[in-house]
């Protein structure tokens, strides 16, 4: 009996260090409140916590505490829930709806009210990045302090603010994070940087589902993660957010001041990352001064691109604060100054958290005056804008034109239905299909991140992208308006949903017009039910109902003769199709053109189905292997193998048509791999690849393509080394290097409209993003280059002189290379980046639906 209670004792000891290594001073506590550890049975940081038991905790919170309550805003593609817990004051809780309507009349540049007696709306965002997990960790011990704490401080904190904790941004990241970690994690811990604890595989907890990195998501608005966080945060307009990240375990702490701001003329108000950030700083100093934690500002990150969850509330009148700890990586780990914990790295985030409380709290009247004036601001600075409104539309593709609007309103833009013709700058706009986006509105700062573009910085080493104007994402044709046009009703959710598509029954032939966004969805559907499509290699034009009708290249024809299937049962599935994906079907009673071919031409070539796989894992980008899979499920409804570089050697190549290698530097294939691949397409199979996935097929010469600038002549050689290399001080290097890299931009290329790559484009002009520095030289086959950079190509974006004249401009988007009787699809550039490219998804997809029918002829 002694020697249990011995070890019970033991026990509570080591438990009540572990608690007051985060808690001290903290209290006293509520009784009736469990803390983290007395919950989950374990010390925080001894053990990585799964997202349920951290929801199941705050659950618990808010059933046993006044000051609480939890509310679900969303869910991931893994079912796992999206919570946010709110902590206040009980008298505010019971009405907060009043709370969070009068706070929302700050966003409103009309209202004059004073909103001093309202508390301050803190947004504590946590885990956004799943392999960041000290955050999450830190989120429970935080909202344990406010809800359990009987301190005169944190008293003041729930009577004077409300507390909205969002525990794990990435719950399907965090969760394939912690279960690496807790597999691995030794007993006694092993700190060993070489151990596998510390050596997450591919693809690694940072990104989502579909290996999304979420935390460039607020802006594009792909994901679910942030569909549901971007529509929570438009219904309360938090005054300060929270955006705790971690980064390499060697570093230290990081807050806010990040470097300097590198857009010439930022959007932002300057009194958001220089007055706001400095008086937050002041508080973060104290917090980490007084636990001896050593940390860093200025000198790193930036607040450019408006799609961080640090950056994206500095766009709303609120303030973003990002943090980056650096990382255990499991829960012990050596570096070069000691070995750093998993408990360590919490108590840092911790501390910040409860700094950024007080920090609010204090200056309330401060961050409320500031968002009052940012909303005014923005109606001030589109007055002194020359640009009344933006125009935009396409007039041959409503599903792509819906997608952007459904972007639009996510982000609370107020935009109208055009009631008169517009012509500008060449374009034509019409009030069939083209919409109004006045400047003048609360969300002007939104309106410019849409439609501006930019070619001057202040700084030319950019964190991320340089390049985010969504207009150009969409392939969307649009012009600034410097006088109002007549508009209509305002458009809301409602005008999205999808209009009822009627299709008439035929007994010859049903078409599908190519140039929407939907069509390969549709595609799709009626192959997988068996039914015989074909697509039109040449335009032509029919009598429907009396009237002659265009018809252009790649238009789907389904012959209703030519089916396995009763013409009944055909058009029960044309007819299903057409209304799951918005597609307009037309029907024709005959075959006989008024032009072009007719629908029994050589040039209506049956389609055959598409059978892909996609190697993944070790060496492969998970980022655009994930955008590839995102866009054949969600939006094509269409299955892809993915198969692991590891089992390369058990692939059964009779069973696919098509493969695509995304960038990646395929170290695992050897030569014999490589004649495997090149047989394989030989025999006339499809091989995609993207960006270092084309590099690396062209080094390899798998194709008889070249790169620009990959070898220098002999006698470029000897000129470099009879130049005299000019000294530069080296605390610039890393910035001179750093320039020379393509961070993100955007650029113009020019389509052959005839290719069957370029089916569905109506406009031979088309942005693309390119950021690497993957430059293909132009086919030596007049008929293989599918897209090639214009005379001036720049739109959108940072990049030096020298890779603008030397590499970009004399180079091609894409090409496509014959081997033997099939083909590769080069890509230089990354159609699907983000899941947001619509504009050029479209070149993708046809690589995978019409590649097998691409012929490269030779002259």
């Amino acid at each position: 009996m002694k020697s249990i209670l011995s070890i019970l004792l033991i026990l509570a000891i080591g438990h009540l260090q572990a608690q007051d290594y985060f808690l001290e001073d903290r209290g006293p506590f509520d009784p009736g409140i469990p803390s983290p550890e007395k919950f989950l049975g374990y010390p925080v940081g001894s053990h990585h916590t799964r997202h349920d038991r951290i929801v199941a905790y705050l659950t618990q919170l808010a059933e046993l505490s006044e000051r609480a309550e939890i509310n679900q805003y969303g869910e991931t593609y893994e079912h796992r829930p999206l919570v946010m817990l709110t902590v206040t004051a009980p008298e505010h809780l019971a009405q907060l709806p009043a709370l969070q309507e009068k706070h929302n009349r700050a966003a409103d540049p009309s209202n004059t009210e004073d909103l001093s007696d309202l508390p301050v709306f803190v947004n504590l965002g946590y885990n956004v990045h799943g392999n960041e997990p000290s955050s999450s960790e830190a989120a429970m011990l935080t909202a344990y302090i406010l809800v359990a704490s009987e301190s005169e401080e944190v008293k003041n904190y729930i009577s004077q603010a409300v507390m909205m904790i969002d525990p794990t941004i990435n719950p399907d990241g965090r969760d394939r994070h912690s279960q690496w970690a807790n597999m691995f994690k030794g007993d006694p811990l092993v700190a060993d940087p070489a151990d596998a604890e510390h050596n997450e595989r591919w693809p690694r907890g940072r990104t989502n589902h579909y290996w999304f990195d979420l935390n460039r998501d607020w802006l594009l608005g792909i994901n679910p993660e942030s569909r549901g966080k971007l529509n929570w945060y438009h219904q309360w307009y938090p005054n300060v957010v929270t955006d705790f990240h971690e980064m390499g375990t060697s570093s230290t702490y990081f807050f806010e001041p990040m470097k300097a701001n590198a857009s010439k003329d930022p959007i932002m108000p300057a009194e958001n990352y220089t007055t706001l950030n400095d008086k937050f700083a002041e508080y973060y100093v104290e917090a980490l001064d007084n636990i001896g934690s050593f940390y860093f500002t200025k000198e790193a990150f930036d607040g450019t691109y408006p799609g961080y969850g640090s950056s994206y509330p500095d766009l709303q009148g609120g303030l973003g604060i990002l943090f980056e700890q650096a990382s255990s990586r499991g829960h012990r780990q050596e570096t070069p100054t000691g070995e750093i914990t998993f408990a360590f790295t919490i108590r840092n985030q911790l501390s910040s958290s409860m700094a950024t409380v007080k920090a609010a709290v204090e200056n309330k009247d401060l961050l409320y005056d500031y968002q009052q004036r940012f909303f005014e601001s923005a109606l001030s600075n589109a007055e002194k804008s020359d640009i009344e409104a933006y125009v935009f539309g396409d007039r041959y593709d409503k599903n792509r034109t819906r997608a952007f609007i459904d972007k639009l309103l996510l982000h609370r833009v107020k935009l109208y239905k055009l009631e008169e013709s517009v012509k500008v700058d060449g374009k034509s706009f019409t009030p069939d299909f083209a919409y109004y986006v006045p400047t003048r509105q609360p969300q002007y700062r939104m309106v410019q991140t849409m439609f501006e573009t930019y070619e001057e910085y202040t700084d030319s080493v950019f964190y991320d992208a340089s390049a985010w104007s969504l207009a150009n994402f969409y392939n969307m044709e649009y012009a600034p308006l410097k006088k109002a046009a007549q508009t209509g009703e305002e458009v809301t959710r409602e005008d999205l949903t999808r209009e009822d598509i009627e299709v008439t029954q035929s007994d010859y032939a049903y078409l599908i017009d190519w140039n929407d966004y939907n069509a390969p969805a549709v595609l799709w559907k009626l192959q997988k039910a068996g039914v015989n499509v074909l697509s039109a290699f040449k335009p032509f034009s029919l009598d429907i109902e009396g009237k002659e009708k265009e018809f252009d290249y790649g238009t789907l024809v389904i012959p209703v003769s030519r089916q396995q299937i009763s013409s009944d049962s055909l058009y029960a599935l044309v007819k299903e199709a057409a209304a799951e994906h918005a597609v307009e079907v037309t029907s024709s009673t005959s075959g006989y053109s008024r032009s072009g071919v007719d629908l029994g031409s050589r040039n209506i070539r049956a389609l055959e189905k598409t059978r892909p796989f996609m190697l993944i894992e070790d060496g492969v980008s998970s980022y655009e292997a994930g955008e590839v899979w995102h866009l054949l499920d969600t939006r094509v409804d269409m299955p892809i193998t993915k198969i692991p570089m590891r089992n390369f050697e058990e692939i059964d190549w009779e069973r696919y048509n098509t493969m695509v290698m995304v960038s990646g530097n395929y170290k695992q294939l050897d030569s014999t791999d490589l004649r495997k691949i090149k047989s394989w397409v030989s025999l006339g199979n499809t091989l995609i690849t993207i960006r270092e996935g084309s590099e690396w097929a062209i080094k390899n010469e798998l194709v008889n393509e070249k790169l620009i600038g990959a070898e220098d002549t002999d006698e470029d050689a000897a000129e470099q080394e009879e130049q005299t290399t000019e000294r530069k001080p080296y605390v610039e290097a890393p910035e001179n290097i750093g320039k020379q890299s393509v961070g993100g931009a955007i650029f113009e290329v020019d389509l052959d409209l005839t290719h069957p790559l370029a089916f569905g484009y109506t406009r031979e002009k088309l942005p693309v993003y390119r950021n690497s520095e993957v430059w293909i030289a132009p086919s030596e086959n007049p008929y293989a280059t599918v897209a090639k950079y214009t005379d001036a190509p720049h739109i959108d974006g940072f990049i030096t002189d020298k890779n603008l004249n030397e590499f970009l401009k004399p180079s091609a988007s894409l090409i496509v290379s014959k081997v033997g009787r099939g083909r590769v699809v080069l890509f230089a550039d990354n159609p699907n980046f983000r899941g947001s490219w619509y504009g050029t998804n479209r070149l993708f997809l046809n690589a995978l639906f019409l590649g097998q029918h691409v012929d490269i002829p030779s002259e």
